[in-house]
């Protein structure tokens, strides 16, 4: 097979599409005969001195890929396919890996060091490569090639990066970390230095036992902030690095160590080269984030009454007078080409990140040490120092209160507008993203006076200044929009006089032959949902206008050349974009003015759903969706057209946003057509239920699926209980799922999961209970309440969890009373109130005190 494998691998990479074809099917079909003879075949061509190296790196990356997954499913999958290939299969192939390490090519040993730690990961927590270490520390500490050294310390790194700390006994941990830190050592090479530099900030989570002893830790800390001052700037780059990490991991523990990473620090963000300043800097935003994360834990925690986990030691704060003059110092020093390539990272781009999360740290604190500097360089000579304090002023609008921050605001204004006339671009752009940033935090400081000149102003550098301005100015449209009252007690306000003359440039921004730069078209399509989202009543007119214009472009959409991907990019884009808008439209016109639109509306969503974009359909299928909730029963005229296309997004698993939004249109077909969309529900229920039964389907979509199945019941009432013995069944499946105390992304998820529950079981009572068949619902009851019972005794769920295990313990009292088993009698009831009556949300208190006295009048009626 070694022969094969390497043609194979080089056919992968021919032009000739048919031979890549070939290639790649042989591959697959070799993995999935011989699983253990591919791999050693991966191997040898890996392995194979003199071979190309581009072959052998993909060799390499193939292994790594058939044991690694980003998946977790997946990549359990290929854990269990490696672990039951044959010890002697295993043993052939990681020991023929292994001599790769020592290869003269440096892409062949970096390669093999990613594959041989995915080996690692697999096989070192069961002691099932029992070598492996002791070959690695040999390699780094014997009398090998720096080369060897170098790929050795980057393979203990990615091991480390895939083992959790309690994997591995502490006296292995402790030989592995011995040897990067011998690699560390200041008489070792630069290469050998930086390897082991990468492999420790790889390795601070593996190394958690070390870094809760104190003599350990004082080793480690000594040995990196003695690599932050090494000659070779790389290596001082990743010394920061393992700071930056320790600092996230371990703020805890920081000190005996604060006045050392204070001093080094703030001498790199002002003498450093770049790539070490940004790292220094990167250190105090990632103690801005932990403090952050820190009060608010603390805050609720007094809110509880319970006692906080963790201190804030108050480091932001205490470093404030050092820091922000150089951050300050920093922010100067901007890269005018920086925006042509979105991966630069400079010291001013982190500068600025950096004092926008002290502001929001610190508070008001940080007026008084960065206005200043504001005020003294905003309308300076220097075009670096009007930039820089217009950003920094900026950075300081999040965190301080209005009451601190607001009359600079409200002085900021006039200058702020004549600023976007200045004659550098970078100045202008600031300009405009910080008078965006103004109206989205602070836009009751702007004086009335001054808001014609703010509109006319940010409305004059749409047209015809750079992408990046125009953009900048649309996120300022967009934010100041957002913030009118829309008030049914007047028919006008503040937007009607610019609106016309606004819809009309954004529509023109929206095809300037520079559109595709900045981020520019959809800036302008979002300022412009905006204004409709917030235009007056009597705008309706223009709105009206507007509607046939949006169709007609997205009709002439339908013509766009798509020879190449950035022309099929575009086109669906802009396909999605317009949908949007019509979405918009049909939520905010009248009755009247849509129904007037509907066919042709509907016309045009149908051609949409005819191309092979994903994007577009999500967007037409909201669209769809949004002229439904308007018509109503008139939208039944298009339901056999449009019942294809909602039973595609449901199966569209792959795609699960679409399959999301399908979901979510079922919702409003129901709410609109009530029991008339009866004939069209056995083939959604049916892919309902095959998208909670798919494990592999994207986690986020099932919890709208269960939501769904209380919209249908609410729609056909007595004409659900078809459903509603399978569906029961799935919703008590899926209260079983729980989430861990400290698993937070696991946490939200069951409560968003329990939310689609208790939303359905709500839809289903009041369903059955409309239609007469409320009592087929008691033999479930039982199971409702345990339901019910497990989320009240759950310290995790939040208010939106309340709010529906209120809502359901109510219909069952409303529609079923002393039936419900334990409704009277169970404690947990009256903790559920309770809870409810202290959230201190008036719809839930509302709502725990209005069932309170419902069941209250149950108990005296059943005489307890």
């Amino acid at each position: 097979m070694a022969a094969d494998m390497q043609n194979r691998l080089m056919g992968c990479l021919s032009p000739d599409e048919n031979v890549r074809r070939e290639s790649e099917a042989w591959l697959k079909s070799a993995e999935q005969s011989d699983l253990g003879g591919f791999m050693y075949a991966l191997t040898q061509a890996l392995s194979t001195e003199g071979s190309d190296l581009t072959v052998r790196q993909q060799s390499g990356l193939y292994l790594k890929n058939i044991l690694y997954a980003k998946d977790t499913n997946t990549l359990e999958q290929n854990r269990q396919r490696w672990k039951a290939l044959s010890p002697d299969a295993k043993t052939h192939i990681k020991q023929l890996i292994l001599t790769v390490l020592n290869s003269p090519e440096q892409v062949a040993r970096h390669t093999a060091s990613q594959a041989i730690a995915e080996m690692g990961a697999i096989d070192l927590p069961g002691n099932q490569w029992p070598e492996l270490l002791p070959n690695l520390l040999n390699n780094v500490t014997g009398s090998t090639p720096d080369t060897t050294k170098v790929s050795t310390l980057e393979c203990l790194g990615y091991t480390c990066e895939r083992l959790d700390y309690t994997d591995l006994d502490q006296t292995t941990t402790n030989n592995i970390l011995t040897a990067i830190v011998d690699g560390m050592r200041a008489e070792r090479s630069d290469p050998i230095r930086l390897a082991a530099c990468t492999a420790l900030r790889n390795s601070l989570l593996f190394c958690r036992g070390n870094m809760e002893n104190k003599p350990e830790r004082d080793m480690i800390m000594q040995v990196i902030c003695e690599a932050t001052q090494c000659t070779d700037g790389k290596v001082r780059a990743v010394a920061y690095e393992c700071i930056v990490q320790i600092g996230e991991h371990y703020y805890d523990k920081l000190d005996d160590y604060m006045q050392v990473l204070a001093q080094l620090t703030f001498n790199s963000i002002k003498t450093e080269e770049e790539q070490v300043a940004t790292q220094a800097i990167e250190f105090w935003s990632t103690l801005c984030d932990e403090e952050m994360d820190i009060l608010e834990e603390i805050e609720e925690c007094r809110e509880a009454g319970e006692q906080p986990s963790r201190a804030c030691k108050g480091y932001v704060t205490a470093a404030l007078a050092q820091l922000s003059p150089l951050l300050l110092e920093a922010l100067t020093k901007q890269d005018e080409d920086a925006d042509l390539d979105d991966n630069i990272w400079n010291a001013a781009m982190a500068s600025s990140t950096c004092l926008t999360l002290v502001a929001s740290t610190v508070g008001d604190g940080v007026v008084d040490a960065v206005m200043p500097f504001v005020l003294q360089n905003i309308k300076g000579e220097n075009w670096r120092f009007r930039e820089a304090s217009t950003m920094a002023f900026c950075c300081i609008l999040e965190g301080p209160g209005t009451g601190k921050i607001g009359n600079f605001v409200n002085q900021s204004i006039p200058v702020l507008i004549q600023a976007l006339k200045d004659p550098h671009s970078m100045v202008k752009d600031t300009t405009a993203w910080t008078l965006g940033r103004i109206c989205e935090l602070h836009a009751s400081c702007v004086p009335p006076n001054l808001f014609n000149d703010l509109v006319t102003g940010l409305k004059s550098v749409l047209i015809n200044e750079s992408p990046r301005v125009s953009a900048q100015a649309c996120f300022a449209i967009h934010n100041l929009a957002m913030q009118i009252t829309v008030d049914d007690s007047t028919t006008t306000n503040l937007l009607s006089q610019y609106l016309p003359a606004l819809l009309q440039d954004l529509l023109q921004v929206t095809e300037r032959p520079d559109w595709d730069e900045a981020n520019l078209r959809p800036s302008a399509y979002e300022a412009i949902n905006m204004l409709i989202q917030h235009a007056a009543a009597d705008m309706a007119p223009i709105l009206e206008q507007l509607l046939p214009v949006i169709m007609d472009r997205l009709a002439k959409s339908f013509a766009m050349s798509v020879l190449t991907n950035e022309e099929k990019d575009a086109k669906a884009g802009l396909q999605g974009l317009l949908c949007g808008i019509l979405q918009v439209m049909c939520q905010n016109l009248s009755i009247e003015a849509v129904q007037k639109q509907a066919d042709n509306v509907m016309q045009i969503l149908l051609e949409v759903f005819k191309t092979k974009n994903a994007a577009a359909h999500e967007e037409a299928l909201m669209a769809a969706g949004a002229l439904a909730d308007k018509v109503e029963l008139g939208f039944e005229r298009y339901m056999d057209a449009f019942h294809p296309v909602v039973m595609h997004g449901l199966k569209s698993h792959e795609a699960y946003q679409v399959c999301t939004v399908a979901v979510g249109v079922v919702g409003d077909l129901t709410r609109a057509l009530g029991k008339n969309v009866a004939r069209f529900c056995n083939e959604i229920v049916q892919s309902l239920l095959e998208i909670l039964q798919n494990s592999t389907l994207n986690r986020a979509v099932k919890p709208h699926v269960l939501s769904c199945f209380g919209d249908i019941a609410l729609a056909l009432e007595g004409g659900f209980e078809p459903y509603l013995q399978v569906t029961l069944m799935m919703l008590l499946q899926a209260s079983q799922t729980r989430a861990p105390d400290d698993d937070e992304d696991l946490i939200d998820f069951v409560n968003t999961l329990r939310e689609g529950i208790l939303e359905a079981y709500t839809g289903i009572i009041q369903g059955l209970d409309d239609g007469g068949k409320v009592q087929l619902i008691l033999p479930y009851c039982e199971a409702i309440m345990s339901f019910l019972e497990t989320v009240t005794h759950d310290p995790n769920k939040d208010d939106e969890v309340i709010s529906g295990a209120i809502g359901v313990l109510g219909d069952l009292s409303d529609s079923l009373g002393t039936q419900v088993p334990g409704l009277t009698s169970k404690k947990f009831v009256d903790q559920l109130l309770m809870e409810g009556a202290s959230t201190g949300v008036d719809k839930i208190v509302e709502l725990a005190q209005t069932y309170r006295t419902r069941i209250d009048n149950h108990k005296r009626g059943a005489g307890m």
